[in-house]
């Protein structure tokens, strides 16, 4: 069985690994970010995508974290 979901795993991460490339690829145009005045070197899009998907899979744990740990004090001084 342990032979079974390694090679399921493998053949996920593979799967992955071709979407991932074929996206990076695909995405070769070069573009410049403006945010506030401040503007970015010209840069694939798919680097910008990227960091913005590994930033939000950063922050959003980290967020739901705070929200968890800022709720448990309250519920517990309002059980009797």
């Amino acid at each position: 069985m342990r032979g079974v979901k390694r090679v399921v795993l493998v053949l996920i991460t593979l799967v992955v690994m071709v979407g991932v490339l074929a996206f990076v690829l695909e995405n070769q145009q070069s573009a410049a970010l403006s945010f506030l005045g401040w503007t970015t070197p010209q840069a694939p899009i798919s680097i910008f995508i990227t960091l913005a998907l590994l930033v939000g899979m950063i922050i959003g744990p980290l967020v739901g974290l705070a929200f968890r740990l800022n709720r448990s004090p309250r519920s517990k001084r309002l059980a009797p």
